[in-house]
């Protein structure tokens, strides 16, 4: 079963990369959801990864244009996400960036929608939907 088939669903930042590269089952997958969300850091990391004005433009007309909500780091999302950290970060390579998107995603009950599962498997209490590009 694909992204965002039966919950709501938390866009990773691997998502976004997928479509931009043209990616058919990524688009599909956002196409789908009526609801669309993504944390605030995956929401920085596309505008970071902009290489000039018009990318960065581009970035941000795309999240409006298809109606993406940006889900706020809130308190209770930090400290589970240095709880993350602090379990995961050495064993299974969970960088900081990754413990926030997916603190986001169990924070509100969400399914994080990724193709870079491997850092994120290890955390039970998360649920994951698995692009396979």
């Amino acid at each position: 079963m694909g992204c965002g088939e039966t919950a709501t669903v938390l866009f990773d930042t691997d998502i976004f990369i997928w479509i931009q590269r043209g990616n058919v089952k990524a688009a599909q997958i956002v196409d789908r959801e009526r609801e669309r969300l993504l944390s605030v850091m995956t929401y920085m990391e596309l505008l970071q990864g902009a290489k000039d004005r018009t990318q960065h433009r581009a970035a941000l007309s795309f999240l409006r244009d298809f109606g993406f909500t940006t889900l706020p780091l809130t308190e209770n999302i930090g400290h589970r996400a240095a709880v993350y950290v602090e379990e995961y970060a050495l064993g299974h390579g969970l960088r900081a960036v990754d413990a926030v998107i997916a603190a986001t995603a169990a924070e509100h009950g969400l399914v994080l929608c990724t193709s870079d599962a491997g850092h994120f498997r290890p955390i039970k209490e998360l649920k994951l939907k698995i692009l396979r590009p």
